[in-house]
């Protein structure tokens, strides 16, 4: 079995309905949610002008392998209603692959771990309630000291 932590967030409609719809296509369709963090409400990251996100960080035990895992995963947010319009714009649902295992994964479709998430405050808070001692693959550290790092300054609040 593999080990993979995803972010889900959303902040289009009844936002805590998606991210329960969420949970539930992922443990149908990808694996056993082994761990879950408490719910984030978030501020909009990279584009400020839309409705705050809520956002929860997910320990998947699955059977699949990484780009699998990104079809299923991309598959459950087509299902979902997620158009992908515009970069960093508004949505339903947004479920990330964060890290797959200790992998170091570079395709074209699928980059792991995920490249922001030192830079971004609102994936951080959620994983460190699961996965404070993680150490990221590639830089070395843990999820807790790159938390007491980020200098993201947007505003994440934990409901």
């Amino acid at each position: 079995m593999n080990s993979s932590y995803l972010l889900i967030g959303g902040n289009e409609g009844d936002r805590q309905a998606a991210l329960a719809e969420a949970r539930t296509r992922l443990e149908t369709a990808a694996g056993t949610i082994r761990q879950a963090s408490p719910l984030y409400e978030t501020a909009p990251w990279g584009r400020t002008d839309q409705p705050w996100f809520l956002n929860q960080a997910l320990l998947l035990e699955t059977s699949a392998d990484a780009p699998t895992l990104l079809k299923t995963l991309l598959h459950i947010e087509a299902k979902m209603g997620r158009k992908r319009l515009e970069k960093y714009g508004s949505r339903r649902i947004d479920i990330d692959i964060l890290f797959f295992n200790d992998a170091i994964v570079r395709l074209p479709e699928l980059v792991i771990p995920h490249p922001e998430i030192a830079n971004r405050r609102f994936v951080l808070e959620p994983l460190c309630d699961i996965a404070p001692d993680y150490c990221h693959p590639v830089l070395h550290v843990t999820v807790r000291e790159l938390l007491l790092a980020c200098t993201d300054p947007l505003k994440v609040k934990k409901l």
